[in-house]
């Protein structure tokens, strides 16, 4: 058994859309990043690397290569799950929590773990999403922003 941790964090941007777990949200601003910007599958990417024994997102999938720019993460994701799959790795179960003041993110929780679940080829049960606040302390409390962590278990 193998156990890995990710985390991920992205300030808030203008004209951007803003996508968690693979899943566009209603929301005026975007995450400022190289990529996507989507805080949670880079946080369950890290977990799962880590857990491979494989050097991190940034090292992978280098943040200066024009390769990456604007990408949609979950293809980050799927090419994780390729690796994992060489490797002979299973992902058991990784529990997930975003941070964020805001928005309000409880309708999109479900549609985000069926989107990590499809694009890794797992079961959705594997997955599991949970959002929180810091009850306005910090960059995420007073809205620069969001962060997210991710913890996995891979066995072989």
């Amino acid at each position: 058994m193998r156990i890995g941790h990710g985390y991920d964090a992205h300030r808030f941007c203008e004209d951007k859309k803003l996508v968690i777990g693979g899943v566009e949200i209603e929301y005026e601003l975007g995450l400022l990043a190289h990529s996507d910007g989507d805080v949670l599958v880079h946080a369950l990417i890290d977990s799962l690397l880590g857990a491979a024994g494989e050097r991190d997102i940034g090292f992978k999938f280098p943040d200066n290569s024009n390769e990456y720019k604007n990408i949609d993460s979950c293809i980050l994701l799927k090419r994780t799950a390729e690796i994992l799959k060489e490797k002979n790795l299973k992902i058991e179960y990784a529990d997930m929590t975003i941070v964020a003041q805001k928005p309000k993110l409880s309708q999109y929780i479900e549609p985000m773990r069926k989107r990590m679940a499809s694009v890794l080829g797992i079961s959705a049960d594997r997955l599991n999403v949970k959002a929180t606040t810091e009850e306005k302390m910090g960059f995420t409390g007073r809205g620069e922003g969001i962060a997210a962590h991710s913890v996995c278990i891979l066995t072989e």
